[in-house]
């Protein structure tokens, strides 16, 4: 059974799926299986013949390299930009637990790291009508444990200090924080980093530059955030 890891935000559009994708990259490189999963996905464009592509799913792709189908990498796809929960409600297709823990599972049988992207941030209601399911309730369902991503600018201190505490609230285990848009010799990036290890005791394992093809950590670091 594979090793398996949960990446949150701190919010929506903090760049979950390019940290995601270099991740994947990291660990691709080096030779291992990796593969992604992602239980719902929303705001995602539709092909010539009306078909909804997976635009998180195809992203994650052209970053990493990895060779998984991209029928394999999400279970439920919405068309409309707003939460799973209210996107099934437009559409359909409302998302149920026991599948995600089903198709997850048969990803997690085929390769050796599985990597698991959340849904905008931690406090996402995935499912409410016909089940009231949570990012939480998911991931306590497939046993994960997390990192999240957070832009690296200001209000950062408070988002993911907030994150945090509600995961620990939740017991919810969080391996460390990943910064993204971060700018070396930025004072206000470089004080964010402190301030926010100090408020939360969680480090930050790694800081992306806009543009970066690599992800700035050690593969035995990376790893062990799985389990």
């Amino acid at each position: 059974m594979a090793k398996k890891l949960f990446v949150t935000g701190t919010g929506t559009d903090v760049g979950k799926t390019y940290v995601t994708g270099l991740i994947l990259k990291k660990l691709r490189q080096s030779g291992i299986s990796t593969a992604y999963y992602k239980a719902a996905m929303s705001g995602n464009e539709r092909d010539a013949d009306g078909n909804l592509i997976p635009g998180d799913a195809l992203m994650v792709k052209k970053i990493s390299g990895i060779p998984q189908p991209m029928e394999e990498m999400c279970s439920h796809i919405y068309e409309n930009a707003v939460s799973p929960h209210l996107a099934s409600r437009k559409e359909g297709n409302p998302v149920k637990m026991e599948q995600v823990q089903r198709e997850f599972k048969a990803v997690c049988e085929r390769y050796s790291y599985v990597t698991m992207e959340g849904s905008g941030g931690i406090l996402c209601p995935v499912c409410f009508d016909e089940e009231e399911i949570w990012l939480e309730d998911i991931i306590k369902a497939c046993q994960m444990r997390c990192v999240i991503v957070a832009d690296a600018g200001l209000g950062t201190i408070n988002q993911a200090g907030l994150t945090v505490f509600y995961m620990r609230e939740k017991k919810i285990p969080v391996e460390g924080i990943i910064f993204n848009r971060y700018q070396p010799g930025n004072e206000l990036h470089e004080d964010n980093r402190r301030m926010c290890e100090h408020l939360t005791g969680v480090k930050v394992l790694a800081c992306v530059r806009t543009g970066d093809e690599e992800l700035d950590i050690s593969l035995d670091l990376l790893k062990k955030c799985y389990r």
